[in-house]
């Protein structure tokens, strides 16, 4: 691995390591893509993650960094093209606000509905309605989080509108509503008919098999 080069290494099915190419994509960073094997991680993955050991990883001139919302920061520090994150303070700030509200409310709620049943899966699946609806409140009256074009929340917020909706068809239970969360919904689609977007995206009935997959994994523990 050459000192001055980029490597990302990802998961094909992983939302989070889609974030890093989705930035890396927009700003026009050049940049090698190292496919995981997540049932039996590499000592590449090990060398430059050993902390968390998992995927993404990004590494440039030599040094790694994990976690995929540090990575977006750093890659948008780094390269100053195409900025992600706003410059007003207050704005970036919130950009930063929407993001981790996703990570740390969000995605806990739509695995929770994934992986539980019964009354635990409603309670789950209501949270995540209310943390969408919560969500849509940040775009206000603009066309993406990042104003008329694709920023910072968009970047480590879009992929929900895939995938909450491969939940939606797995589980049975419809999570959003497009008539009460009717900006959230074209938002989603907007963001991800996206050329840039679009490209990066791994085919959908790849991503419902593999989900599924897992499904089966998680409801055979349960039972």
């Amino acid at each position: 691995m050459a000192s001055d080069s980029v490597t990302l290494i990802g998961f094909w099915g992983s939302p989070f390591a889609l974030r890093v190419k989705w930035a890396l994509e927009l700003k026009g960073i050049q940049y090698q893509y190292v496919e995981e094997d997540l049932t039996n991680k590499s000592a590449l993955l090990l060398q430059y993650n050993p902390v968390y050991k998992k995927v993404p990883v990004l590494v440039h001139q030599g040094k790694s960094l994990a976690e995929s919302l540090v990575i977006l920061e750093y890659i948008d520090e780094t390269w100053k093209q195409n900025p992600l994150l706003p410059l007003d303070p207050y704005e970036k700030a919130k950009a930063r606000f929407w993001s981790r509200f996703v990570d740390e409310k969000c995605v806990p709620a739509v695995i929770s509905t994934f992986s539980k049943g019964g009354e635990e899966q409603k309670k789950a699946a209501e949270e995540v309605r209310e943390n969408l609806k919560t969500l849509e409140s940040g775009l206000e009256e603009k066309r993406y989080f990042g104003g008329e074009k694709i920023g910072f929340t968009d970047v480590a917020t879009g992929w929900l509108g895939c995938w909450v909706r491969l939940v939606e068809e797995i589980v049975g239970i419809n999570l959003i509503d497009t008539k009460s969360m009717a900006k959230l919904n074209a938002w989603f689609d907007d963001f991800l008919e996206h050329p840039i977007i679009k490209e990066c995206m791994p085919p959908r009935e790849k991503l419902m098999e593999h989900n599924k997959a897992f499904y089966k994994v998680l409801t055979s523990l349960s039972t």
